[in-house]
């Protein structure tokens, strides 16, 4: 694992982030906001990581999956009202407050779509 700023991985993550943002402002469907949304934000947090530690794809997408995944369980948990911070609007949508499995399958393409395009 190396820390360097990839200018190309930077770029690719502030695409996936306007799109995240229009879809979150002007987007309130039943399919693209939850589950294109979802897939998208483990690619946006892969190439946001890729932008400064440059690793070996698989693991990196691993580990990225991993952080989705754990941010989905403690929505089960209510890991956000254990805290004390169930009136912290940003809290609540970083960490959320509504655990859906279907997220955890969106997660799950985002990395599968990751293995399948990125090369090391």
């Amino acid at each position: 694992m190396t820390f360097r700023f990839d200018p190309r991985s930077f770029g690719i993550f502030l695409v996936v982030f306007v799109i995240e943002v229009a879809i979150a402002l002007w987007l309130d469907d039943p399919f693209v906001r939850p589950l294109v949304g979802d897939t998208l934000v483990v690619i946006l947090v892969f190439y946001f990581v890729r932008s400064f530690i440059q690793t070996r794809t698989r693991w990196l997408v691993l580990a990225t999956l991993a952080f989705a995944w754990a941010v989905e369980f403690s929505q089960y948990f209510r890991l956000v009202e254990w805290l004390g911070l169930a009136d912290n609007r940003l809290a609540v949508t970083v960490i959320g407050s509504v655990f859906d499995w279907r997220d955890l399958v969106a997660y799950t393409i985002g990395a599968a779509i990751l293995l399948a395009v990125v090369r090391d």
